[in-house]
């Protein structure tokens, strides 16, 4: 019950015992009233009884004496009317009920005892004493008009407690609305949201409230942003590059490696090499500053190439060496676009300098297939920028195929999404308790080859985003998730969205129709790669809200190696996230990834966010984990992906 509900009840509690006491002090006092009337009623009846009948009581006229008595007392107002001789014996008694009325109830008549006093008058004539009169009014009378005033006032107790009770309702909840707010702000700081009360009340005791609420919301808001700030400082000196601000080395190859030879599902691309030859000359040429300039100018048009492809991995691996992993699959545009890199980066040398005298920048790019690893990807990416430098030219690319063989690839594909000819893989996301079933598990998308054999993800998903088909494809997944469910109310599968499904509303709409009211809906989890969620928070955020309302979970996937930070996570309030691979890696030997994940469940957990952990293939990782609080597990340590 609401404090203002509480108030209201003993401000009720209080009018009626108000009223009990009003309505008693008045019925005693009307009592006593109405007793003083029966009294004085009595009273002139006996007297005038007595100055007319005083000559007949004399003479014993029994006959007059009961006719008189029998007219006034069938008026209704007496109880007994007695006539005595001046010896006190009886000449005429005249008696009957009290009568009250059918509307006073019994437990009234019960509760209130009214006994009206018998009035007396000695009746002389001629000087003597002829007898005496005795009147008693009926008590009919007094119960009547006492319930009648009894009733009134009832009535308008209530009718003056309603409106008193509406009036008060109104006032109290306008001195005490800002202990809504307040209450508001706690609901709100439990879902990790900080707002402030703007307005100041001005009663002392709620004023200190809300100002002491709003203290401590920001000093949360200040805790949480500060822990935020401190784990992306650790982020940055572990896995970024100091001077360029990409990513370090190490980062950069567990991303690869991750891509490459786990996930497999960057699809058909290229990788290029940049390297700066004789960077120590280039030192000496153009002075310290001036040469950080021109690899920061290397690592920005490195991020401006980047863009043109989804998800890229982009990093310094060395001084003198970057690596961009892109889509580009089109040795035409290939090659333009790093012809067109060289020659930016060749005018920038020029500004830098003046001449471009010593100038010795050269690209390698080399065609990346599922079929390659990401050591010999590297290895064939390096030999290509050095056949630049042999060959003394800016730019050395390879190719990437037989185009009539793309074509055919990007026909059976495009027909096997459109028609929906897929099916379901799925592995299991553990907790780290062997004792308890799986959490959920991950569905995957799979399709069969020209050959009738199943192929990975990797091998179609750059085709279908080249086509256009991703959220086509989402929907088929969706439509064969939940017939899964459906057939199976125990299970539990999450599928990973695409960001072009994530942008487009009428895919969003889809979603949140297929799912309301759907007993399927509470075994669904959605999730959205860490990308995906940072390109349009807001529209996640709504999405993510609207998912909520219909009990589906939402988690972010590849969570931890975006350079954009996590405090996205105030925003979007996932359910759960599942930490990139590659930062599980090497967590069995790697101190420096076990702090930084450590940070990662800090954070998480104090948001109420589960902690996933993606990738993971040994024993040794699942203690590490254990020991770092993470709420569950899911990779080949659990076994490969089935098919459902």
């Amino acid at each position: 019950m609401s404090i203002v509900n509480q108030l209201m009840a003993a401000v009720l509690a209080v009018l009626i015992g108000l009223a009990a006491g009003t309505v008693y002090l008045m019925s005693d006092s009307s009592k006593t009233m109405l007793i003083h009337q029966l009294e004085s009623h009595g009273q002139d009846t006996a007297t005038h009884l007595g100055l007319y009948l005083a000559p007949y009581m004399a003479d014993h006229d029994k006959a007059v004496i009961e006719t008189t008595v029998n007219a006034i007392f069938d008026s209704g107002f007496y109880q007994q009317i007695r006539v005595v001789d001046a010896d006190n014996a009886p000449i005429y008694i005249k008696t009957t009920g009290a009568q009250i009325s059918d509307n006073v109830p019994n437990w009234f008549i019960n509760l209130i005892d009214i006994t009206p006093p018998e009035m007396t008058r000695e009746i002389t004539h001629q000087w003597q004493k002829a007898g005496s009169i005795f009147v008693q009014s009926r008590a009919g009378y007094a119960y009547e008009q006492l319930w009648l005033g009894t009733e009134k006032t009832f009535a308008w107790f209530v009718i003056l407690s309603l409106v008193s009770l509406f009036f008060i309702s109104l006032l109290m909840r306008y001195i005490l609305n800002p202990l809504k707010g307040v209450e508001d702000q706690a609901i709100a700081l439990s879902q990790q949201k900080y707002i402030e009360q703007t307005h100041i009340p001005g009663t002392r005791e709620l004023k200190q409230v809300v100002l002491a609420m709003n203290m401590m919301v920001r000093r949360v808001r200040t805790m949480f942003n500060e822990q935020t700030k401190y784990i992306e400082e650790i982020r940055h000196a572990a896995y970024q590059d100091d001077l360029t601000g990409l990513s370090n080395q190490r980062a950069t190859m567990s991303q690869l490696n991750e891509r490459i030879d786990y996930r497999n599902d960057f699809g058909p691309g290229s990788l290029i090499h940049l390297h700066i030859a004789e960077l120590q000359r280039l030192n000496s040429d153009l002075g310290m500053e001036k040469a950080n300039n021109f690899i920061r100018a290397c690592a920005s048009q490195l991020q401006a190439l980047a863009q043109l492809s989804d998800e890229p991995i982009l990093g310094r691996i060395s001084g003198s060496e970057f690596i961009l992993l892109n889509n580009i699959t089109d040795p035409d545009q290939l090659s333009r676009e790093l012809n067109k890199l060289a020659e930016t980066l060749k005018d920038s040398y020029r500004q830098l300098k003046g001449s471009c005298e010593h100038y010795s920048l050269f690209i390698g790019a080399t065609a990346y297939t599922e079929q390659e690893s990401s050591e010999k990807l590297l290895a064939n990416a390096k030999l290509a920028a050095q056949h630049a430098h042999q060959e003394n030219t800016a730019v050395y690319c390879k190719g990437v195929g037989n185009p009539d063989i793309q074509s055919s690839w990007h026909q059976h594909v495009s027909d096997k999404i459109i028609s929906g000819d897929i099916f379901l893989q799925c592995q299991p996301v553990k907790p780290l308790s062997e004792l308890q079933g799986p959490i959920h598990c991950e569905a995957y998308a799979r399709i069969l080859n020209q050959d009738n054999q199943p192929c990975a993800a990797g091998e179609f998903i750059s085709v279908v985003k080249q086509l256009n088909l991703m959220t086509a494809l989402d929907k088929s997944v969706l439509n064969s998730v939940k017939q899964q469910l459906q057939r199976n109310p125990d299970m539990k599968l999450a599928v990973n969205l695409s960001n072009d499904s994530v942008k487009d509303m009428a895919f969003c709409d889809w979603l949140i129709r297929t799912t309301h009211k759907q007993p399927v809906a509470k075994q669904l989890c959605i999730e959205l790669n860490e990308a995906s969620v940072l390109n349009n928070i807001n529209q996640v955020a709504l999405f993510r809200d609207q998912l909520k309302q219909e009990g589906v979970l939402f988690g972010v996937d590849n969570f931890g190696i975006n350079p954009a930070g996590f405090s996205y996570l105030y925003t979007v309030n996932p359910d759960y996230i599942k930490i990139d691979g590659s930062l599980i890696r090497e967590l069995d030997s790697s101190a420096e990834d076990r702090f930084f994940v450590r940070s990662l469940v800090t954070i998480a957990h104090s948001l109420d966010i589960k902690v996933y952990a993606e990738h993971v293939e040994r024993e040794t990782q699942l203690s590490a984990l254990q020991q770092l609080a993470v709420d569950g597990s899911q990779g080949w340590v659990h076994g490969k992906p089935e098919r459902i």
